[in-house]
């Protein structure tokens, strides 16, 4: 469900259902926030200086993979800076007006959050340049003869972009940011960390060797770290006594199709494809893309990430390859032996 304040501005572009758990889930201060030690550090540096010279925050991009914290850290800026946080992503913007709209109603020292940042149309990103260095947005009013030029200053703001495709952005956006930060996959540590602070806001009785159990086969991220939670839950609550032990994670994971190193049944369907249709590949994105039923955009955003970082799968300037570790999670021996099977 969206809420739009004016035209643009968003609460969220998820589910009712994923937008209630997130608020309730979702860290509100730096002391909450696990992980990403050194990001947190110099964010907590940047915005101790803007409080003391009474200055908005610089601009700041967050890049990385979906489900690593770029929202949540946005609401904690705006939290710690006391001020406002408007919230839309690049889609939604479709005009430079509906920009202008969202960019007036902004007041000093307000958190402006655009999730999905690369996917702004390029003439709404050519009017947000002005917005971010002078302060000030060009408008016409009127037409023909009688059109004229009017400047509107705006009230200093902080743009907080965030997104999964940091290569799309043009240099002259990335350029105008003072603050640009990557976020990292966690280590399994600092998901069971969170997996047990979210039970306990659920009221889900769980032990360390139910979180940890979790933790580790959510591909280092807590939004799935989350969902799983959730959904170890219902398992735990009818086919148990609603405690979330690690034989009831373990089962309850399986059941879910998630094995032991996270891996789902697209991203078993990923690897198969590579493997077996394409002898190891190389296979190019569109090719595999139709092989699994799958947005070619969706496996470069959401699977190859994972499958990368657990060594599984390659890019190369040829295409998609899978690595000597995929064919030995199928038990297929190495790639030259899987091609002579085929």
């Amino acid at each position: 469900m969206e809420s739009q304040t004016p035209r643009g501005v968003t609460t969220s572009s998820l589910s009712t259902d994923d937008v209630t758990y997130d608020r309730a889930l979702r860290p509100a201060q730096f002391s909450e926030f696990v992980g990403q030690e050194t990001l947190k550090d110099n964010l907590k540096v940047f915005i101790q200086a803007a409080r003391k010279r009474d200055e908005p925050l610089d601009h700041c991009l967050f890049y990385g993979p979906p489900g690593l914290g770029k929202t949540t850290l946005a609401h904690i800026i705006a939290t710690e800076m006391g001020t406002d946080l408007q919230a839309t992503s690049g889609p939604v913007i479709e005009r430079p007006y509906d920009l202008t709209g969202i960019l007036t109603n902004l007041k000093r020292g307000d958190i402006l959050f655009i999730d999905e940042i690369h996917r702004l149309q390029h003439v709404v990103e050519e009017y947000l340049y002005p917005a971010m260095e002078d302060f000030s947005v060009d408008i016409v009013l009127d037409k023909g003869p009688a059109a004229r030029n009017v400047k509107l200053n705006l009230e200093h703001f902080t743009l907080v972009g965030a997104t999964t495709r940091a290569g799309l952005l043009t240099s002259p956006l990335r350029s105008r940011f003072g603050v640009s930060q990557r976020l990292n996959y966690y280590n399994p540590d600092e998901l069971a960390q969170i997996v047990r602070r979210s039970a306990e806001i659920l009221n889900v009785p769980i032990d360390d060797d139910g979180a940890f159990e979790i933790a580790r086969r959510s591909r280092g991220t807590p939004r799935i770290a989350n969902r799983l939670l959730r959904r170890v839950r219902d398992f735990a609550e009818v086919m148990g006594d609603g405690r979330v032990t690690a034989t009831v994670a373990h089962e309850s994971l399986l059941r879910l199709e998630v094995d032991e190193r996270g891996l789902d049944e697209m991203d078993r369907r990923i690897l198969e494809a590579v493997i077996q249709r394409f002898g190891g590949g190389p296979v190019g994105i569109k090719s595999l893309a139709v092989a699994v039923g799958e947005e070619a955009e969706t496996i470069e955003e959401i699977y190859e990430p994972f499958l990368i970082q657990e060594g599984l799968l390659k890019r190369t300037s040829r295409g998609r390859e899978a690595t000597p570790s995929a064919h030995e999670y199928f038990g297929a021996g190495a790639p030259g032996e899987q091609a002579k099977l085929l």
